[in-house]
């Protein structure tokens, strides 16, 4: 099976199922010298686990990491970085009664198609499970990013269904268990998802995304294009069916006079383009935005069909996620890390010793 992997420079690699013994990775491409620790992607780790709150799935895991190479004496060695996370809570008779069923929605029969057979136990590998060593391998790339480079990386819930966060308060997104920069919409989303769940149904949401501090030049002219790539690692997340660079789609309304951002010796006057230029980072922050589809693991009965094409109804039991987009935000910052990292060090390999005649500028 193909696609375990991102990356050229900073290279990683998962492993493991949603109900398999554990989940692993391992990444390439570390420069040496990192202090490194377990504590340094638990926090980050803890943020994504399932079982935090009663917005959750009630699974119970305590995704605790384990450093099983590439790191001596508490630094990075510049060799290969194994972590693991064991899987403790998996109960995997919930998913007996739909062994020989196909969710609508899910990957099942995608899966059974591609393959032949398929891990129905959670999903198996097509399980959001696996992002956990995602979120592990991000907290190494957004710890290099802040501390050789200074750029931060900063998610939130922006919208959960009908409710949008109109105004961004970052300090108080790690304030609420829903991630939300709006601390007046709280009492709204409690109420929305109790009644959520009471209907056993699911909702969508959109996560975003921003890294500041990066510095201008990242990215490749045509294929390899920053964006592009942000795009594709973004889109990579289980359940993401759309993804946003800046203003997105909302430039379809507007004008070149309106869109384009206008600079000076002090700085660009707006950040439409979302802090890329040409698929090169302009210095702007970067800001992407993803759209999360509800997940497909509901109680509410749906038509379906069996693995020999017999009609069938399902009805998904077990401990699942009623708005997959709340524990999605460490998700977005992982992999927009990584994207990161990855092109900070090609930047690194080609182009150290360029002088450009040109200031940096940044925003007025």
């Amino acid at each position: 099976m193909s696609g375990n992997s991102i990356g050229q420079n900073f290279v990683v690699t998962t492993f493991g199922e949603s109900h398999g013994k554990a989940l692993g990775c391992i990444i390439d491409g570390c420069p040496p010298g990192l202090e490194l620790s377990e504590a340094d992607m638990q926090d980050d780790l803890d943020r994504r686990r399932p079982g935090t709150s009663r917005y959750t799935t009630a699974r119970r895991e305590a995704d605790e990491v384990q450093i099983l190479s590439g790191v001596f004496e508490g630094k990075t060695t510049g060799t290969s970085i194994g972590l693991v996370i064991q899987n403790t809570d998996q109960r995997s008779q919930d998913y007996s009664n739909i062994k020989d069923q196909f969710r609508p929605g899910h990957a099942d029969y995608t899966y059974q198609q591609k393959y032949g057979l398929r891990d129905y136990r959670g999903g198996g590998r097509s399980s959001a499970r696996e992002t956990a060593m995602r979120v592990a391998a991000g907290a190494v790339a957004k710890k290099y990013l802040k501390q050789v480079h200074g750029i931060e990386i900063n998610g939130y819930l922006s919208e959960l269904g009908p409710i949008v966060a109109e105004k961004v308060d970052l300090t108080q997104v790690e304030q609420n268990a829903f991630f939300f920069p709006d601390v007046d919409k709280l009492d709204a989303l409690d109420e929305y998802m109790r009644d959520l769940k009471k209907s056993g149904d699911s909702i969508g949401a959109k996560v975003s995304v921003i890294a500041t501090n990066v510095p201008v030049g990242l990215g490749e002219p045509v294929f390899d294009r920053l964006d592009a790539d942000i795009a594709h690692a973004l889109m990579g997340i289980n359940a993401v069916k759309g993804v946003e660079i800046g203003d997105g789609f909302e430039v379809v309304n507007q004008k070149g006079s309106e869109h384009r951002d206008l600079m000076s010796p002090e700085g660009f006057a707006s950040n439409h383009a979302g802090g890329i230029l040409g698929g090169i980072s302009s210095g702007q922050p970067i800001i992407a935005h993803i759209a999360m589809k509800p997940t497909s693991s509901i109680s509410v009965p749906g038509e379906s069909m069996t693995v020999h094409g017999d009609v069938s109804e399902v009805v998904t039991k077990g401990r699942h996620d009623p708005c997959v987009g709340i524990r999605a935000v460490p998700i977005a910052e992982a992999m927009l890390a990584i994207v990161l990292m990855d092109h900070l060090l090609r930047h690194r390999a080609q182009n150290s010793d360029v002088n450009s005649i040109t200031p940096v500028i940044g925003m007025r």
